[in-house]
């Protein structure tokens, strides 16, 4: 029987997102197994993996909003603009900030902002990686993108906002409730020119992807024991899970197998909006297909198919 689904892992410090990806493919020997929303290897939290036929999926979850918990460092800046990358000396300077700057620098960027990608990025020119060109010496002209900050606040850590470092730097923690495809490093570097001063992520955790938080995470050994101990099933959630904000109409046994096949399925009641996606379903409620209404038509055409 083919696993299909999802497992939501608690990535670690130190590995890539495809290394978690080469890792659950080894466990569970499956060679289909994808994963949605890149984090950097300093980076940890909510990594989603799409298993089997649910790798077809991704385009519902990669657009899903992202929370994260992260430490600013103020004071200097870095060629990546996070933990990882070169320190920028000329960028020193001491840390001049008060407590009562921080919540109105935090408000202006709260909302609608526009950002340049950073060079060490997936983006792409002319089919390369900006971090590949970044890593040859070789900066581009980067277009600003359109991202939302929904929320943005400082934590305090025993009492204080600001922890001030031996080194004359001072962190700054925050959550943050953001679009996907929204830098949480260039928001560090960002903040840190509107406080007056030069910043980079030290620390970065993602609490949530879409509808999984941390409590649906597991860690990589955890993934490892329920293969051994044979209970996959108590961390495999459905394909479905990955459309809980998506429509949903069951099927008739004969609508199954047109909707299996990629053939139509016309629907006599349904007031979607034209062109909304809508899961349809067997009784059981098992995944059949994703499906573009047609209001005109009263249509619903397959696009995303898993039975069969």
């Amino acid at each position: 029987m083919q696993m299909n689904g999802l497992v939501i892992i608690d990535k670690p410090a130190g590995l890539t997102s495809h290394d978690v990806v080469a890792q659950a493919r080894k466990t569970l020997h499956i060679p289909r197994i994808g994963h949605t929303g890149t984090l950097d290897p300093f980076a940890t939290g909510v990594l989603v993996l799409l298993i089997g036929r649910a790798t077809r999926l991704a385009q519902f979850l990669s657009e899903a909003d992202k929370e994260y918990e992260a430490i600013i460092r103020l004071g200097y800046a870095t060629d990546t603009g996070d933990i990882d990358g070169t320190p920028l000396e000329e960028t020193r300077q001491p840390v001049r900030v008060s407590e009562s700057e921080i919540e109105p620098a935090l408000k202006s960027f709260r909302g609608d902002v526009q950002q340049v990608p950073p060079m060490y990025s997936a983006k792409k020119r002319e089919g390369r990686k900006f971090y590949e060109l970044a890593r040859q010496g070789i900066e581009v002209e980067r277009s600003p993108i359109m991202v939302c900050i929904y929320e943005l606040e400082a934590i305090r850590r025993d009492g204080a906002l600001l922890k001030n470092n031996h080194d004359g730097t001072a962190d700054l923690k925050v959550r943050v409730v953001c679009s996907s495809g929204t830098y949480v490093r260039t928001l560090a570097e960002d903040l840190g020119r509107k406080l007056g001063t030069s910043a980079h992520l030290a620390e970065l955790r993602r609490t949530r992807a879409g509808d999984f938080n941390e409590r649906h995470a597991k860690t990589l050994e955890q993934l490892r024991e329920s293969v051994v101990e044979e209970a996959i099933g108590t961390i495999l959630h459905p394909p479905t899970a990955a459309l809980s904000r998506l429509p949903f109409v069951h099927l008739s046994v004969d609508d199954q197998r047109r909707a299996g096949q990629g053939v139509d399925v016309r629907v006599t009641e349904g007031e979607w909006p034209d062109a909304s996606w809508i899961t349809l379903l067997d009784e059981r409620d098992n995944l059949i297909a994703v499906a573009c209404f047609d209001a005109k038509k009263s249509v619903l055409h397959p696009r995303v198919v898993l039975a069969g």
